[in-house]
């Protein structure tokens, strides 16, 4: 990937369909994530409903710590009723903070238990570089630790939240109705409707954070994802995420790796029990991958066959994998199927076998 300098403390571009880096700077470097941290609290809530374990429509009602959060909010009063999906809208929509503990207390029964099903979900997601101390990225108060992350790892949290739907039509909405319209909720994301193509994710600003955004957009039907910490302004925020997202669309390249579907592999495979002992393979599709340029030769095809196959044998039957690699990530994968069938063999067969 190439180097790159700008108004900003760390950033990286990754595919969101393989998790490859395209571009990166500082990307290890521990830094607080601002409100980009409740992207976590969102996939925890949104994992929960996709479980069935909560439902959109349940009820929350509100607590005398969620009515007292500061920064950014929709004004919770204590005693008041909201369902899930209301409170989801405040904080994916508005970044509100007193909605993030809301629904932190309702699924988790406090905020320190949900914390720790923050921790858990890093753990298991290998965000090695990340610990979390609060569900909303507030700067710490007095004798309270820092909420720490990377843009690496946080590219990893935002692939993972751009499989939900709702996440991505909610981090794509400018303005929505809160508390039957009295409120309205506003995108503090300034690129959505002006970068094509860009439908979240997430901002972030506070005084150590500086300006932070993880952005997310589709063009050619690829999905990038890039991360920008500790720029000095918003305006700094969206053009060095403009830059990153184009320079990163426009770093690729697709490389017809198996021609057509039928393509013959040189080695048969070994056939056990049949009227013969080996039988032809091909590759049961094309594939086209994307490569950033100049890294075509770099592209591996390891074919994972589990030899022998146990007859009788029909034809197209799949007997492994083709997986292309670049760096050790997977870039896609095709079937390795059987050319023709073999029958079981007699016990004559059997025994020369």
């Amino acid at each position: 990937p190439v180097t790159l300098t700008g108004d900003f403390k760390s950033a990286i571009v990754i595919d969101a369909e393989t998790g490859l880096v395209l571009v990166a700077a500082n990307e290890a470097k521990r830094r607080q994530p601002a409100s980009m941290l409740k992207m976590m609290t969102e996939l925890i809530v949104l994992e929960h409903v996709a479980e069935g374990d909560l439902k959109l429509e349940e009820e929350v009602k509100v607590s005398a710590k969620a009515s007292n959060m500061g920064g950014s909010q929709v004004y919770l009063k204590h005693g008041e009723v909201f369902t899930v999906e209301e409170l989801l809208h405040a904080l994916a929509i508005h970044s509100a903070n007193d909605a993030a503990v809301a629904l932190a207390e309702h699924l988790a029964g406090s905020t320190d238990a949900f914390i720790d099903l923050m921790n858990l979900k890093a753990g298991e997601m290998g965000l090695d570089d990340t610990e979390f101390h609060t569900v909303h990225g507030l700067p710490p108060g007095w004798r309270q630790e820092p909420d720490l992350t990377t843009a690496k790892d946080l590219a990893v949290l935002g692939r993972e939240l751009v499989k939900h739907p709702l996440a991505l039509e909610w981090a794509s909405t400018k303005t929505a109705p809160f508390r039957d319209g009295k409120f309205t909720l506003y995108n503090p994301n300034k690129l959505v409707g002006k970068y094509r193509g860009l439908d979240g994710l997430k901002t972030g600003y506070t005084g150590p954070a500086g300006f932070c955004v993880t952005a997310s957009a589709i063009q050619k039907g690829k999905r990038l994802i890039s991360v920008v910490l500790g720029c000095s302004s918003d305006k700094a925020r969206a053009s060095v995420t403009t830059r990153l997202l184009t320079y990163g669309f426009n770093w690729y390249k697709q490389i017809p790796v198996i021609a057509a579907a039928g393509e013959a592999l040189p080695d048969p495979v070994t056939v056990k029990g049949g009227k013969k002992k080996k039988v032809p393979v091909a590759y049961g599709a094309s594939l086209t991958v994307s490569v950033p340029k100049n890294r075509e030769g770099d592209i591996v095809v390891e074919n994972e066959i589990t030899q022998p196959v146990q007859a009788p044998v029909i034809l197209g039957q799949e007997v492994g994998q083709a997986v292309v690699l670049l760096d050790g990530v997977e870039l896609g994968s095709v079937p390795i199927v059987t050319m023709e069938e073999i029958a079981k063999g007699n016990w004559l067969n059997r025994l020369l076998n």
